[in-house]
């Protein structure tokens, strides 16, 4: 479960940024561990969904310190790394380790210029690989001449995970497996801080893609399918989907907001200069048609799908968005509401979670809320239906007593759901 993401742990690094970590900040492994441990609830029964978690590579790195006494750093460097011939790999768990020929990260900060953008983190696992583009390479040709040994090891590799209701999902260990364009595709993408990563293999094929980078806003999927497309474009089976155009009051229908009933994630879209663009995990980007339904992202920052279904006269407007082939998730059209300032002040207090050990801030000012802590969200809280407002990507539901006052609220990001703060008593 640890491996296919199917084991409803919260992600670790969504619940140091509820707590006020930033990227820059510095935490250890047993803190990290401890921070898993005071969860109280699970993103959802474990085998029942399939949800990308951090916690899960992370604790599997620690399993391996505590199985063999040896940290993975060592194991993979004996096990993996050297039996392969990759002398530039190591899992990256000292950030005051000097390392030759080391890239920088960098982001885009608001003065439309650059900064660094690197972590100090030594939890590795679910990342913290420093490799070579010539390394991964050899790691990637392993896949058809098995020189670790083990002799079940590359279908071990490459066995989907299956869900308790038993269907299968498109991920293995550590990789997906899906189809392009009519051909079979083994992949991975991977970001933090500054950095972003896609390996792109067509099995049948024997042909690979490998894109480092080290700037933020760089999609490396697209470009290793760009790659693709010119190398094996006399292989594929179909032809790569194509825009086209649309008249712009058909645009305007599909303009709104869209909340997923699970989770409560809002999803807005609208035109601008004739263009249909999205909201969605705080994330902002274009969407193009490809047919009347069916639209994809235009130069977004990961590959996204959304398929726009029009259900019964009486029933609201659907949209199923896909993200990076994963599984679609579904959203629902909704009327946003708006609040009074008179109204907005019922939710103004102290907020404390004892999972996260941190206290939320709620203030009113200007006619807005906001929450005020260490590494707070700057933008304010937006309502989206009644006792329930969204920043950062995240959704926060107010909760009411039987008195009707309000005492708690439930905060679900992205991969960490329904973490509870209580409202702390005025004396």
């Amino acid at each position: 479960h640890l491996i296919h993401h199917t084991s409803g742990i919260r992600d670790y690094l969504e619940l140091m940024e509820l707590a006020g970590m930033s990227d820059d900040d510095y935490y250890l492994d047993d803190e990290a561990v401890e921070m898993v441990a005071r969860q109280k609830q699970l993103n959802f029964k474990t085998g029942d969904e399939y949800l990308y978690s951090n916690s899960g590579y992370f604790l599997l790195s620690v399993i391996v310190k505590r199985a063999i006494g040896k940290s993975l750093c060592e194991f993979a460097e004996e096990n993996i790394f050297k039996p392969l011939g990759m002398k530039n790999t190591h899992f990256h768990d000292d950030h005051t380790m000097i390392v030759k020929n080391r890239a920088a990260g960098y982001s885009p900060n608001k003065d439309g210029c650059y900064r660094i953008n690197m972590t100090t983190l030594d939890l590795v696992g679910d990342g913290g690989v420093f490799t070579t583009v010539e390394d991964l390479f050899l790691w990637d040709q392993n896949f058809y001449h098995n020189k670790l040994g083990k002799k079940n090891l590359i279908n071990q590799l490459l066995t989907l995970g299956i869900l308790n209701n038993g269907k299968k999902l498109n991920y293995a260990f550590g990789l997906r497996v899906s189809d392009y364009r009519g051909l079979k595709m083994i992949s991975h993408a991977g970001g933090f801080a500054g950095f972003r990563a896609q390996i792109t293999r067509f099995p049948e094929q024997k042909f690979s893609v490998i894109c480092l980078s080290n700037l933020s806003t760089i999609n490396p999927t697209k470009l290793c399918k760009q790659v693709a497309d010119l190398y094996l474009a006399e292989q594929f089976k179909q032809e790569k989907a194509k825009f086209i155009e649309l008249p712009e009051q058909e645009l305007k229908d599909k303009t709104g907001a869209f909340r997923n009933p699970v989770i409560g994630t809002i999803c807005e879209l609208s035109l601008k200069d004739g263009k249909l663009m999205v909201n969605l995990f705080d994330l902002s980007f274009q969407i193009a048609p490809l047919s009347k339904t069916q639209f994809r992202s235009v130069d977004g920052p990961v590959d996204i799908d959304i398929r726009f279904e029009k259900q019964d006269q009486n029933k609201s407007l659907l949209i199923h968005v896909t993200m990076e082939g994963g599984k679609p998730i579904t959203f629902e059209a909704i009327q946003l509401v708006s609040p009074t300032s008179t109204k907005l002040l019922e939710y103004v207090g102290d907020y404390y979670s004892d999972e996260l050990q941190f206290t939320y801030k709620l203030v009113l000012e200007d006619g807005k809320l906001f929450f005020r802590h260490k590494n707070a969200p700057k933008n304010p809280l937006s309502p989206t239906l009644s006792d329930m407002f969204r920043v950062r990507g995240d959704t926060i539901h107010f909760i009411r007593d039987d008195q009707n006052e309000i005492y708690a609220f439930s905060l679900s990001s992205e991969r960490a759901r329904n973490i509870r703060f209580v409202r702390k008593r005025v004396e």
